[in-house]
């Protein structure tokens, strides 16, 4: 960058040399050769001077002589020397020079130096990103305030996150009434902090204060302070706040605050000086805010770890208001504000669709319901249904179908054994989250999967249930052991065993949940491990983490011994559910149940219109369908 800013330079006083020296040219002649009276007279007298011009005003002569040389003389213009002139048959003319027009002095003078000008002023307003106020307002703000004229947003636009809104309640009533908490001698926080991970609606949420307050909305991002030149950064946060005092009350926003507020005094270059500036500016100012000035400073990171401290010490950013993802009362009524723009069929269920949906940020749900939308008009239905929503969730979870992906019948086979190991592992292990759907589609890097539905958000996890996690995820590798042999074994469990080995290493050295090893923490990552969870540098024997190991290795051993007994026992539900699988290719939690329970084949309806017609753009599935049948038909829109 600094390369490119020299050599930017550097040609612009390159082309202003240039236009001088052409322009100096230009305006200087070849200078002719001066003659004097007596020379004039005798170049005459002997015929050299082919013809001239007189001056009787100034008294000069100029011409050519036979030889192409100009000449200049200064001569007093007498009737006697004119008469002479007219006896030795000289050509000449009396009328004066003329002169360099004014249009022409402009051009040789003027114009370089405006086109100077103007080429440095582009220049500059490129550097600094022109367009926003002029060649010379670097240090102006680059916040911009939004009005009620251009979209309000309240509270009822943002959910999901209740405990963040009651913490910002009292900011509201502060800028609506300041007067109710003057009177008690209660001081507003100056700053309010929003920490949480991307798409929770830290600035969504930021807007909604600034609409239930009914005040002007300055919002900045981070980024916007930090310039090339030492002092700029400092500059725009000091007329980001003069505008703020002037349209008080208000509420500026600084969304990612980490770019300016990073911890001072690491590196030692020019960026980190100007970034240092800038914050040193933005402290003053939050510092030397007084009370009843009615401006609120609203930040949001999701990496409050790096900030300064001086940032979140009380006065400044005193309140920091956590905005998490949401659990599953919040994603329900996430996505009942989302649909409100979308035309749903009766099917639809936001409580079935927040269960499914465990994990999920703001952003993430309203994504989800946009690609339901979207599926739905490719189908042509006038509604969404909950098919739409269904696929939409397996598209944001899993990836897309690859239903071009070329699987001969036995890597089919292979797959469709595999994930029923999976389920009925899963089915009989006490603690396992009900299942929800399994498919032998490839989805993304998979070629199929189980996918589980958790009955609520789960916050800890009990021995039971991590055991059950570890036996259906062995669950797959047994079954291809079972069923086609030591030998025939594919790598398709290679993220199994990872997952497996993981929940292991945590039971061992992190939540002491082995009997052998006790409760003892021995996880280290700020070392190099020389085995899985052990640090190089860690306070250990070779004996206790030869220990660590062989109790890492017997969990997903006992898993995988588990999981084969269980297959074993089970093996007649899980050909049946294997088959069905390369049958239909994908089966829901309900119609494994009844496959299992009551033998009744599954109902795998086609895609239909909301009217019940035919639908013209079903996606179309790599072998015809049966006829369904079934006593549970699937509701469709």
């Amino acid at each position: 960058m600094q390369m490119r800013n020299f050599a930017l330079w550097a040609i612009i006083i390159v082309m202003f040399m240039v236009m001088i020296t052409v322009s100096q040219n230009a305006m200087k002649p070849t200078a002719p050769e001066a003659m004097t009276t007596s020379e004039f007279m005798s170049a005459v007298e002997a015929g050299n001077i082919d013809d001239f011009k007189v001056d009787v005003q100034s008294d000069t002569i100029t011409g050519k002589t036979t030889d192409g040389k100009t000449f200049t003389s200064n001569v007093p213009i007498t009737g006697e020397l004119l008469q002479k002139f007219d006896e030795l048959n000289v050509t000449y003319d009396t009328n004066p020079i003329k002169q360099t027009s004014l249009l022409a002095q402009f051009l040789f003078t003027v114009l370089p130096f405006i086109l100077f000008i103007g080429i440095a002023i582009w220049f500059m307003r490129s550097m600094q990103g022109g367009g926003k106020g002029g060649a010379m307002s670097f240090g102006k703000s680059r916040a911009k305030m939004l009005t009620e004229d251009q979209g309000k947003v309240t509270f009822d636009d943002v959910a999901g996150v209740e405990n963040a809104k009651e913490d910002l309640q009292e900011v509201i009533e502060f800028l609506q009434d300041p007067t109710k908490f003057q009177r008690l001698g209660a001081k507003i926080p100056t700053g309010a902090l929003l920490i949480g991970p991307p798409g929770t609606g830290k600035t969504l949420l930021a807007k909604a204060v600034a609409g239930e307050a009914g005040v002007p909305f300055f919002t900045i991002s981070g980024s916007d302070f930090v310039e090339m030149f030492v002092g700029v950064g400092a500059s725009r946060v000091r007329d980001m706040f003069e505008q703020a005092r002037k349209n008080a009350p208000c509420i500026i926003f600084i969304d990612e605050i980490d770019a300016v507020g990073r911890h001072r005094g690491v590196g030692t270059s020019g960026g980190h000086e100007e970034r240092e500036q800038t914050l040193n500016q933005l402290l003053v100012e939050m510092d030397g805010f007084d009370g009843q000035e009615g401006v609120i400073i609203i930040a949001a990171t999701n990496r409050p770890d790096v900030l300064d401290k001086a940032l979140l010490r009380p006065g400044r950013f005193d309140r920091q208001i956590e905005v998490p993802l949401p659990d599953i009362l919040g994603r329900e009524k996430i996505i009942a504000v989302h649909m409100k723009k979308v035309p749903t069929a009766q099917d639809v269920d936001n409580k079935y669709i927040a269960r499914g949906t465990p994990g999920m940020s703001g952003a993430d749900l309203a994504n989800l319901v946009n690609e339901a939308a979207l599926l739905a008009a490719r189908r042509n239905k006038r509604k969404v249904t909950m098919r739409e929503f269904e696929d939409a969730r397996d598209k944001v979870l899993m990836g897309a179908e690859r239903r071009s992906l070329s699987m001969t019948e036995e890597e089919r086979a292979n797959t469709a054994y595999h994930e029923a190991g999976h389920a009925i592992v899963g089915l009989n292990m006490p603690g396992a989250h009900p299942i929800h759907k399994a498919t032998i589609i490839p989805r993304g890097r998979a070629l199929g999967m189980v996918q589980y539905l958790p009955e609520r958000d789960q916050i800890s996890q009990s021995r039971e249930q991590m055991l059950a996690s570890m036996a259906m995820a062995m669950g797959g590798r047994a079954a291809e052991e079972i069923k086609f042999g030591y030998d025939k074994v594919t790598s398709g469990a290679s993220s199994d065993i990872e997952h497996v080995t993981r929940i292991a290493r945590a039971m061992v050295t992190e939540w002491g949940l082995s009997d052998k090893v006790g409760p003892i923490a021995y996880k280290n990552t700020d070392v190099d491990s020389f085995m899985p969870g052990i640090g190089r540098g860690s306070a250990i024997s070779p004996e206790t983490a030869r220990l660590i190991e062989d109790e890492i290795k017997r969990f997903v051993t006992e898993a995988h011994e588990k999981a084969t007994a269980i297959l074993k026992k089970k093996k007649k539900d899980w050909i049946r559910l294997s088959e069905a699988l390369l049958e239909y290719e994908t089966l829901s939690g309900d119609e494994i149940k009844n496959l299992l329970s009551d033998n009744i084949k599954p109902k795998r309806p086609d895609f239909d219109n909301d009217d019940g017609k035919p639908g013209l753009s079903a996606i179309p599935t790599t072998k015809p369908k049966p006829k369904p049948l079934g006593d549970k038909p699937q509701p469709e829109g």
